[in-house]
């Protein structure tokens, strides 16, 4: 047997001797090189038994080769199922006519590939028979059916067929800035791999140049350092498709690599009518827009993987402010882009026309950035141990849904249940999300937040939330006997103590998180946190075939009794509960203590909160509490806001006082200006410095004055810009038009009368602008200092309502305190 992981796979319907049949191809990595592994099987589907007779009289009446079988499942209303197996391409023009027959068809959707190997528990690895062909005419190796097995665990792997390492190539182009009317362009193509570097550029002096087959025609191009230059776009493009061969990469990564990068290339072979053969097979590029998002772009190559890493990092739960890769590169590496100006455009193509050995300079740097932000956040194993989990293909972003069903539909099977099309649940009432307690405003001393672990997924294991255990708990009698089994949910579900799959999969997903947290496999550990997170958001959405809202209600308003309850017990301590949040509640000691003290206090409150769940939920369901609060942090001193303009508390806005790990005083802010990207840095550097000054009782008043005059003497001018994105081109901005798209608009007036291409009339994008006396204007790309500064702008808007939100509770007014400055104005 071959240890392999699973790279790509396919399928398609092929007509042979044996007549139509589905074939699945998979393309595996293994210590002997890519194998293509293609095998004959039919795609599934299933309908209630009743109707099979008559289904397979439709079936040769149109004469489609669909074969019926009576199985071993029923549905979620206890009706026996017949399986229906016919060729792919018939899957769904079969549902519609049975639709038309009052027949319906379940699992239709579920892809032929996923279901072959997720039938088998093929996640990821998996291991392939040895009787692989090798053929000189192609750079793989090939299996013919061959059975596919579960992988052996670790200690039994054998010693001399480990896998290596993927084959991995950083990818990244630079293009011409588009400009209406005119056609946009490609300058170049930068390559990053492990073992290899190189730019291949257009330079349009090499007349005649191009490439035909390995050879070239003409005198060979010329080389600066890992700079190839070639003629024409032409000649670039059948240039890159021969490197990418050459190269043979497992893995293709880049940023915004598929919805930029590849359709890029894509269009531009496209308009040059070149095959974009780049599979492992020669095989064209597969290309797909999503129905629900025109913008988003699915892709698939043969044998290869394409990773983008603002996907990667949204799936593995990133969050920045921006994800352009300059900002990102500098949260990770304290390195940049070798261009990050506001007009990376026009300078790109400066450096196209005068400076070719600067622009790839740039072009192999952007590609350097991407290989190692997927090493520094460790993207890549990210991928393999998600994979590795859930099934998913490596490319397969999102996909929490197809990650769930491709844990649950097996075990479903195996309990003898086909699972419901999307729409068969119960949605007569909404459920709710999460609580969110009202909070009381105001500036504390000694605050502790405790924090349930995993509150959903342990709600989930406790009170045996499950799709299949809420069919088997309905099916029973509601006689006391009966409903002794169960475990009463909302909305009217109820469901079976011991016929479940999810609360299962949920303890088997938290060993395995513990192991991989004691193995220090961080990776792994967040894939685990990101797909138990993931279990409460799927049965929560419509477009999940489990939707169902007595599931969803069952996990959130169960939360919102746990919530309430663990803080009313708090209070029955003698402390005060003043916020709370989903799944953590904020807990005001109302006397002074010691650090140390606080913790005790902390350690004390959770032990025996705990204590009390424990004894009380198998007194009231009959079930065992999987519920652990933790004592998460201690607020040395806390501050929650109060809705503007209003006396009623703020909601997910806070900021408080903690002693860091290194045990130096730290300042932390949630949802309020100093941490909003939409605030000016002025605002945001002013409430910082202002808080940690209140909280650590450091004298305030004349250093606030002293930042009010440097303010209005020009000394703060620097920090006056504000940043935003255009989320839509220009033009769209015709009523109403917001500060941004003033700026912006009047920075497109400049370009024109500069003869310069527009920057945000075809897609949008960011602008960088200041106040002021005549409203917001941009800051000018040839440096030039603009309009007058509205300063009284940035005293009303940015640093007052920073202040006063604090000082309502300080017995301070900003407006007293920078008088005389005020009265400027």
């Amino acid at each position: 047997m071959i240890n392999a992981f699973l790279l790509t796979s396919s399928w398609t319907d092929i007509q042979d001797a044996d007549g139509l049949r589905t074939v699945l191809t998979f393309w595996w990595h293994s210590a002997r090189g890519p194998v293509r592994q293609q095998i004959a099987h039919p795609a599934v589907c299933f309908i209630d038994r009743e109707h099979a007779s008559r289904a397979a009289d439709i079936a040769r009446t149109l004469n489609w080769p669909v074969r019926i079988a009576d199985v071993a499942l029923q549905s979620f209303s206890a009706q026996p199922s017949s399986a229906c197996y016919l060729p792919s391409s018939y899957t769904y023009r079969w549902r519609d006519v049975l639709l038309e027959q009052g027949i319906t068809c379940r699992e239709v959707d579920i892809r032929p590939t996923d279901r072959y190997l997720m039938e088998r528990f093929i996640y990821g690895a998996a291991r392939l028979p040895s009787g692989v062909t090798a053929d000189e005419q192609r750079p793989f190796l090939h299996l013919q059916e061959g059975r596919i097995q579960k992988p052996l665990p670790p200690q039994a792997q054998p010693e001399n067929d480990p896998l290596p390492p993927f084959r991995c190539l950083s990818l990244d182009i630079e293009t011409s800035f588009p400009r209406r009317g005119e056609p946009d362009r490609l300058f170049s193509i930068g390559f990053y791999g492990d073992d290899w570097q190189q730019v291949v550029m257009i330079d349009e002096g090499l007349v005649g140049e191009q490439l035909v087959g390995e050879e070239l025609v003409g005198d060979k191009p010329e080389k600066h350092d890992g700079l190839e230059l070639v003629a024409d776009e032409v000649a670039l493009l059948q240039r890159f498709l021969q490197l990418m061969a050459d190269y043979d990469p497992d893995v293709i990564m880049g940023w915004n690599v598929i919805q930029f990068d590849f359709d890029f290339l894509r269009r531009k072979c496209a308009e040059h009518n070149i095959p974009f053969a780049i599979g492992r097979d020669g095989s064209e590029l597969s290309w797909r827009v999503s129905a629900n998002n025109p913008d988003r772009i699915f892709l698939h190559i043969a044998g290869r993987v394409v990773l983008d890493g603002i996907d990667l990092l949204r799936n593995a739960t990133w969050q920045f402010e921006s994800f352009a890769l300059n900002d990102v590169a500098q949260y990770f590496l304290g390195d940049s882009k070798l261009l990050h100006g506001d007009d990376r455009g026009g300078d790109i193509e400066h450096l196209f026309m005068h400076d070719k050995v600067a622009l790839a300079a740039y072009n192999l740097k952007d590609c350097e950035l991407v290989w190692r932000i997927f090493e520094k956040a460790d993207l890549l194993n990210f991928t393999i141990e998600r994979a590795h989990m859930t099934g998913l293909s490596m490319d397969r972003m999102g996909g929490s849904v197809a990650a769930f069903e491709n844990m649950y539909l097996p075990r479903l099977h195996r309990a003898g249940f086909v699972a419901p099309n999307i729409g068969e649940g119960y949605h007569a009432q909404k459920s709710p999300g999460g609580y969110v307690m009202d909070s009381r405003p105001g500036l504390f001393e000694h605050v502790l937040v405790l924090d349930f672990k995993s509150l959903y997924p342990s709600i989930i294991r406790t009170f045996k939330i499950d799709p299949m255990g809420l069919t088997e708990g309905l099916l029973l009698d509601d006689d006391s006997e009966q409903e002794q089994r169960t475990i009463p949910g909302f909305f009217g579900g109820r469901f079976h103590q011991q016929k479940h799959i999810l609360p299962d999969l949920i303890r088997i997903l938290g060993e395995k998180r513990e192991q991989a947290k004691k193995a220090g496999n961080k990776a792994l550990s967040q894939a685990i946190k990101v797909i138990m997170a993931s279990c409460y958001g799927v049965l929560g959405s419509d477009g999940c075939r489990f939707y169902d809202t007595r599931l969803a209600s069952s996990i959130t308003l169960r939360g919102h009794q746990i919530i309430q309850q663990s803080s009313a017990w708090i209070e029955q301590q003698g402390f005060d509960v003043i916020y709370g949040d989903t799944d953590s509640v904020f807990v005001w000691l109302k006397r002074s203590v010691t650090d140390a003290e606080a913790d005790d206090i902390g350690q004390r409150l959770v032990r025996d909160l705990n204590g009390w769940w424990s004894e009380r939920l198998p007194l009231e369901f009959g079930t065992e509490s999987f519920l652990e609060m933790e004592y998460e942090t201690h607020y040395r001193r806390f501050f929650m806001p109060s809705i503007r303009g209003e006396e009623t508390g703020s909601k997910k806005r806070y900021a408080g006082l903690i002693k860091n790990s290194a045990g130096n005083d730290e300042m932390v802010f949630k949802g309020l200006e100093a941490v909003r990207s939409d605030w000016t840095p002025l605002a945001r550097q002013f409430q910082t410095e202002l808080y940690r000054r209140i909280f650590l009782h450091e004298p305030y008043q004349d250093w606030l004055r002293e930042q009010v005059q440097n303010l209005l003497s020009g000394k703060l001018d620097h920090l006056l810009t504000y940043r935003k994105r255009l989320r839509r081109p220009l033009p769209a901005y015709q009523k109403n038009i917001p500060p941004h798209a003033q700026a912006a608009a009047k920075l497109e007036q400049w370009l024109t009368l500069k003869g310069l291409p527009s920057r945000f009339a075809e897609r949008g994008g960011w602008i960088t602008y200041r106040w002021t006396v005549s409203g917001p204007e941009p800051v000018w790309p040839d440096g030039s200092k603009g309009g007058t500064v509205d300063y009284h702008h940035y005293l009303e808007k940015q640093l007052k309502p920073t202040a006063d939100a604090i000082f309502h509770y300080t017995d301070d007014d900003f407006s007293a305190l920078a008088g005389q400055q005020l009265a400027l104005f």
